[in-house]
C-alpha cells in the first residue's frame, strides 16, 4: 500500500478525531454550558450511563429502518421498471410521484397513526415512504436514457421490447440503482426517527424526545452519534455492494481509490 492510499484510508479517522478535539477544546475555552453544547467527553459519559437504553433503542431503530428500506427497494425497483418501460407511463406517473415526494413525510405520520396506531408500523411505513422515491427515479432514469439508436439496432436484429429490457435496460440501470441505495438508506433513518419522535414508545427518536423533556442534552447528542454511526455503517455496506455488483461501471479515479 503506497503512501497516498494509506492517507486516503486514514483520512476519515483523522478528520473525525480532529473534529472531536477541536469541539472539546472550544467548549472549554469559550466556557459553553453543557445544556447548550456538551463536550465529547460528556457525550461519552452519557454512553456509559445510558448504555442499556441506547443499545436497546438503537437496535429497534435499525430494525425499523432496514424493514422500511427493504420495502422501498422492492417497491421502488418494480415501480422504476414500470415507469421506465414506456414513455407514456413515464409522462403520466412522474408528475404524481414528484407531487407525493414534495409532501413532508412528518405530515403523513398522524394519518399513519390513525390507520395503524402508535408503534412499529408507522415507523416502518415512514421509512419506506421517504426512501423509495430516489430508487424509483434512478431506475426509471437508467431505462429512459437508453440510446434510441441502440434500440433501433436491436429491434432490427429481432429483439423484442422485453429482450431489450432484460439484456440492455436492466444491466444499464444497475449503476443507477445501486447508487440510489446509498441515498435511500440514509433517508430511511430519517423517516424512522421522525415517526419514533411523533408516534412511538421505542427507538432512538423516542429516547431523544424523552431526553429533551428532561434536559439531558448529552444523551440527545449520544442518540445523534448512534444514528450517525448506524448511517455510516449502512452507507458503507451499500457502497461495498455497489462496488461488487457494478465495478465494471466505475472508471473514475475516486472509484479506483
Amino acid at each position: 500500500m503506497n503512501r497516498t492510499a494509506l492517507l486516503i484510508r486514514l483520512s476519515p479517522w483523522l478528520f473525525t478525531i480532529g473534529l472531536f478535539v477541536v469541539w472539546e477544546a472550544a467548549v472549554h475555552i469559550f466556557k459553553i454550558p453543557v445544556f447548550f453544547l456538551p463536550p465529547p467527553s460528556a457525550i461519552a459519559q452519557a454512553f456509559v450511563d445510558y448504555s442499556g437504553p441506547l443499545a436497546r433503542n438503537s437496535w429497534i431503530t435499525l430494525q425499523t429502518t432496514l424493514i422500511g428500506f427493504a420495502l422501498a427497494v422492492g417497491f421502488g425497483m418494480l415501480l422504476g421498471l414500470l415507469v421506465g418501460w414506456s414513455r407514456a407511463i413515464y409522462a403520466g406517473l412522474y408528475p404524481l410521484m414528484i407531487g407525493f415526494n414534495a409532501i413532508p413525510k412528518v405530515a403523513l405520520v398522524p394519518i399513519l397513526v390513525l390507520w395503524f396506531g402508535i408503534g412499529f408500523v408507522p415507523a416502518v411505513l415512514t421509512a419506506f415512504l421517504i426512501s423509495f422515491f430516489p430508487i424509483v427515479v434512478n431506475v426509471a432514469t437508467g431505462l429512459a436514457t437508453i440510446e434510441p439508436e441502440l434500440e433501433d439496432v436491436l429491434k432490427a436484429l429481432g429483439a423484442s421490447k422485453l429482450d431489450i429490457m432484460r439484456k440492455v435496460g436492466i444491466p444499464r440501470t444497475l449503476p443507477y440503482f445501486f447508487g440510489s441505495l446509498k441515498v435511500a438508506i440514509t433517508l430511511a433513518f430519517v423517516g424512522s426517527v421522525i415517526s419514533e419522535s411523533v408516534a412511538s414508545n421505542y427507538g432512538i427518536g423516542n429516547l431523544m424526545l424523552q431526553a429533551q423533556a428532561q434536559f439531558q442534552v448529552p444523551l440527545i447528542f449520544a442518540g445523534l452519534v448512534v444514528l450517525a454511526i448506524e448511517g455510516i455503517v449502512m452507507y458503507a455496506a451499500m457502497a461495498i455492494l455497489e462496488k461488487r455488483m457494478t465495478g465494471w461501471a466505475q472508471r473514475s479515479g475516486f472509484a479506483q481509490a
